[in-house]
Order: C-alpha cells, then structure tokens, then sequence
C-alpha cells in the first residue's frame, strides 16, 4: 500500500528529525547541568542553542557535503566551511548573550562572565554537527558501496548473458557443420546400398543423441566424450576405406572426470576435414591423457604445405579457441605445431573432477 505524500514525509522526514532534535535538546540539557555554576537554567539555555545547532548542521549536511564535499570540490568546500565556522560562532556568541540575559531577567550584574560558557557550549554545539556530518558521510559511503556493487551485479550478469549467447552461436556453428559431414557419408552409403548402413545410421543416432541431449549440459564425463570420438572416427573410417590410417593412444579414464560436451570432438573432425593424404592415405594420430588435475590432447594429422587450412564457411580454429575461452578462461594452453608434412594441435586443459552419480 503505497501512503499519501504529507504522509510520507509525515513519517519518513518530520518525525524522525522532530524526535532526533529532541533528543539534541534533552543531550544538552544533561551537558550544561553537568557544568552547574557555569550555566543557570540549562533546559531554558539549551532552546536559545537550538535554532543554531539546527541551522548550522542542515547548512553542513544538506549544502557544504553533498554539493561540495562530495562531488569532489575541496576547495570550495574549505572556504564555505570556514564561512559556516564563523558565522556559526558569531550566532553561537549571540545565543549565550541574549539567553543569559532572558535567563537573569535583564540583570546584567547577576549575568555569569561569558567567557565560561562559551567553551562548552561551543564543544556541545560542534559535537552534534560533527557525529552527525560522520554519520551522513557513513550512510553515503555505504549507498554508494550498495549501488556501485549492484551495478558491479548487473554488468558481470550482462557479461554472462553475452558469454552464454557467444557460446550458444559458437555451437550453432559446430552442429550444422558436423551434421553436414556425417549425412553426407551417410548419403553416398545410401546410395551403394552397403550392408554397412544400418552400422552408420546407429552410430550417428548415438552421436545425435549427444549432440541434441548431452551438449547443452554445462559438464559431461570425459569417458563419454571419448566414446563419442570413437563412433565420429567409425564413421569417418567407413567412409575412407582404406585411404584411412588413425592411431588412438586413449587409455582408459577415470569416470570422474568433467568437461565441457562437444569441446574435443571438433578438433578431430577439424583434422579430417583439412588434412592431406601422405602417399595414399590419410593419416590421423590422436592421443589423449590425464595428469593430477589436468589433461593433455593431440591431434597431428598429414598435411600439405601447399594446400591452405583456411576455413570454408566451416568452424575453424578460431572457434574452438573462442569456445576454450568463454569455458575455461585462464584454465588452458593451446598450441598449434605445422611443417610442410604435418600438422598438429596440442590442448592442455585444467579439467574439474565430480562425483560419479552411479
């Protein structure tokens, strides 16, 4: 329910100020009444002080800080203080003369000398301007800590969004382009009419199956990631025949291990579809394995210096780069090795171990 203005300022302005100066007058009241034979009357000297411990702490805190003090001009803000200071004082002076008067009933003779009121009343008045300017300054401080971390809050949140919308195009371009390859093979099985089809047409399920249910996971296990590889690889041997030579070095792994779905099996289809073949064959040397917390991949494939591996509206490896960065930021090294023979990626990844859920 939202309250009427005159109301809302009733209880969000007037009255919390109303009841803090009462709470001013009562702390002088006690002040000068611990300085009997200073003061006479205290309760009736601490309203003539009123008015100008009022005025003086609003000049302060409503002028001097936040249109000087906190946009940095302290120049400014020095001279107006000194400005405040003074003409603080002079109604400070002017307050102790008339309300000693009032209070002795115009008996000058009967007046206590000022010079021993106004040292304390002077400390009274300036120790209320002065907590509560710290106090002012204090809540500032901590709305500014509240805000600039909130808007800390919404730009890492709208870097994320963006990292996640890069990483969601970074995989559009992955899957048209490992689909096309493999329903090509696929489509010249079909057309010879092998035997080997229903083969392909399952492994390709499988591989579908991780491409459309497992790759928008944030994590798989590496094990799976492998066993994908190897029906990928399958396929692609059922297309070479025998102008196809790939070696595997993957030993077994722990089921432990965690990383990104889809980040290892492009750099081996990168490797088939921009390698040469040597002699007659293409040749594919892949290897992959783990150390304490991190894991090391290869994949070396023959090459012709004379042909380019420039992409062709394909992924490339600026991509997967672009992709290592968005998931593992500061968390790999890549290297790519050529000669006019060879050519090789080396990928080291600091991989995350979790619990196996069966």
């Amino acid at each position: 329910m939202r309250l009427h203005p005159f109301l809302y300022l009733l209880f969000n302005k007037i009255l919390p100020h109303s009841l803090f100066w009462l709470g001013v007058f009562v702390f002088y009241s006690y002040f000068f009444e611990e300085s009997k034979g200073i003061i006479p009357n205290p309760h009736s000297f601490s309203a003539f002080l009123m008015p100008v411990t009022i005025g003086t702490t609003y000049t302060v805190n409503y002028f001097l800080i936040p249109k000087y003090l906190l946009k940095k001009k302290y120049t400014m803000f020095s001279l107006y203080s000194i400005y405040t200071l003074i003409l603080s004082a002079f109604a400070i002076v002017i307050s102790i003369f008339y309300g000693l008067i009032f209070m002795n009933a115009l008996q000058y003779d009967q007046m206590v000398p000022l010079s021993k009121s106004l040292i304390f009343t002077m400390v009274a008045v300036y120790l209320v301007v002065l907590l509560i300017s710290a106090f002012k300054l204090l809540k500032h401080n901590y709305s500014s800590a509240a805000k600039n971390k909130e808007l800390e809050n919404k730009i890492l949140l709208a870097q994320l969004k963006l990292k996640e919308q890069e990483l969601q195009y970074l995989k559009m371009q992955i899957h048209p382009h490992f689909l096309f390859n493999t329903l090509n093979t696929l489509y010249g099985y079909a057309l010879k009419k092998s035997e080997e089809t229903p083969e392909m047409i399952l492994k390709l399920s499988n591989l579908l199956d991780y491409l459309l249910y497992q790759v928008d996971k944030p994590m798989v296990s590496l094990t799976n990631e492998i066993a994908h590889i190897k029906d990928y690889i399958d396929l692609e041997k059922m297309r070479f025949h025998d102008s196809l030579y790939v070696e595997l070095d993957i030993p077994d792994m722990e089921p432990c291990i965690y990383i990104a779905p889809m980040l290892l099996i492009p750099f081996v289809e990168n490797s088939f579809k921009h390698g040469n073949r040597a002699g007659n064959k293409l040749r594919i040397y892949i290897s992959l394995k783990t150390e304490t917390d991190q894991i090391h991949f290869k994949v070396k494939n023959s090459y012709n210096s004379k042909d380019s591996i420039t992409e062709k509206g394909g992924i490339g490896l600026a991509n997967l780069q672009k992709r290592l960065d968005l998931l593992y930021p500061d968390n790999y090294t890549f290297g790519v090795n050529k000669d006019e023979e060879w050519f090789e990626i080396n990928l080291i990844l600091n991989h995350q171990k979790l619990k196996s859920n069966g």
